[in-house]
């Protein structure tokens, strides 16, 4: 019955999801801040419009948060399923095959149905909004099986600096008894899998001060320390030759897996040659000891994501640039602390500055990791609403990236969260032509309404 309306209804909830793509809603840049607010209504629209009982636009001290709630029975298990509406910035612009802010479909090897490219189209707009069309089709065809609360917030592509704050302030609304979240990805379409581990995150800007200006390379070069020349040496020292990082003390409380766990890990479908063929590199690089996989998953890293300083317009100017600055992202693995992480970067970073310059490190937003159980109730769930709509059982794995607000849901609410994602790697996001496949977007609809009925069953025994 439920697949039946989604069916019918597909033009419509394609249409609906172009609507809400449409609208430039970037976090980070104060220019959209209009923009955000346009975004927040048009979701609270929605949610008003199918039925929900409650329906708020809540402020925070930055962009705002979006509630909503249906409550069924409250004898029955409430899910709370959690989703952002912010997005990245377009840049570089381009690199864009078409405008970022209007979408369209376009067929691809991956994609032969088509998928649809517009920022935000997988991450993640495009994977919240399965869900507010999964509560349309229940509500349409009365297979609700669970009580639902909706919290979409407006600023995970910058932190969400204000979550938990809003999190502590609302724990008795936000109550449930499980969290649901979309917002990682699967294998393939012909290999279903579900996230059970993220990384965490420790990120910090930090910036190399020498003289107190820009300098004459000719009269002074060779007799003044050149930041951007420090804050590189600096930089290529945080790894050795094996490409372990040298801070020291940061592997103290890595968790290391098992031999088992790792055969299990291994057993996941993956060809190196086309992972290099799809990103266009002749070959993988990285921890030694670990396979492509571990590393991009179940090791911690240290990745410099922007560095700059000097001039760098057109033609040249032969300059000692008065300063240098980086930003710099460590994913974390379990038992890793960020905070004790960023403290260890901070003192150890400062302690290798030569003379001659002046070291600051600013931190900026962090996450810890996040395990979730194969053997739990939610897992289950999602695994038998994957082997209803695949006609395959899906496989554990951990993904690579953080959502700091796994662990925070479980620290402040004290409830585990499933991660259900339909994306795919190949899906291009926070990169020019980001994309969503039709089909996954559909796939998403019709699992969700299965993992409500699962989870009120499994509750119930």
């Amino acid at each position: 019955m439920i697949n039946d309306y989604i069916q019918k209804n597909r033009d419509k909830f394609l249409k609906e999801l172009f609507e809400l793509l449409r609208i430039p809603s970037i976090s980070a840049d104060s220019n959209y801040t209009g923009s955000m607010a346009a975004t927040a209504e048009y979701l609270s629209k929605s949610f008003t419009d199918l039925g929900a009982d409650r329906v708020e636009i809540m402020p925070t001290y930055g962009h705002p948060v979006v509630y909503a709630e249906k409550i069924v029975d409250e004898s029955l298990p409430t899910i709370l399923v959690y989703g952002h509406y912010d997005v990245q910035p377009p840049d570089p612009l381009d690199l864009w095959d078409s405008d970022p802010f209007e979408p369209v479909i376009k067929k691809t090897k991956i994609h032969p149905k088509g998928a649809i490219f517009a920022r935000g189209a997988c991450d993640d707009k495009g994977q919240m909004y399965m869900h507010v069309k999964a509560f349309e089709a229940m509500m349409a065809t009365d297979k609700l099986d669970c009580n639902v609360k909706f919290i979409i917030e407006g600023e995970e592509e910058v932190g969400s600096e204000n979550l938990e704050d809003f999190i502590r302030e609302n724990k008795e609304k936000l109550a449930a008894d499980v969290i649901l979240v979309s917002d990682t990805g699967m294998l393939s379409m012909e290999t279903p899998s579900i996230t059970v581990g993220l990384r965490g995150l420790s990120y910090v800007e930090v910036e190399v001060v020498g003289p107190n200006r820009d300098l004459h390379s000719g009269l002074y070069g060779g007799a003044v320390a050149n930041p951007i020349n420090i804050l590189n040496k600096m930089i290529a020292s945080l790894m050795d030759d094996n490409n372990r990082i040298t801070i020291p003390g940061f592997y103290d409380d890595v968790l290391e897996l098992s031999e088992t766990e790792r055969a299990e890990m291994a057993e996941a479908p993956f060809s190196e040659e086309e992972y290099c063929k799809t990103l266009d590199i002749e070959s993988t690089y990285g921890e030694k000891g670990y396979s492509t996989m571990e590393r991009a998953t179940i090791r911690p890293t240290l990745d410099v994501n922007g560095i700059w300083g000097g001039y760098t317009g057109e033609g040249a100017k032969t300059v000692i640039a008065s300063k240098a600055n980086a930003k710099i992202s460590m994913r974390l693995v379990p038992n890793q602390d960020p905070d004790k992480i960023t403290k260890m970067f901070k003192d150890y970073f400062e302690s290798i500055a030569p003379k001659g310059v002046k070291v600051k490190v600013t931190p900026h937003h962090g996450g810890d990791p996040a395990v979730t159980s194969p053997g739990s109730i939610e897992y289950k769930a999602a695994s038998l609403a994957i082997q209803d709509s695949f006609g395959k059982k899906p496989i554990p794995i951990r993904s690579g990236g953080s959502i700091p607000i796994v662990a925070l849901f479980e620290k402040v609410l004290g409830i585990k969260t499933v991660l259900l994602g339909f994306g795919l790697d190949t899906d291009a996001i926070h990169s020019p032509n980001e994309h969503y496949g039709v089909e996954n977007y559909f796939k998403g609809i019709e699992t969700i309404p299965l993992f409500f009925e699962h989870y009120a069953k499994l509750k119930q025994d």
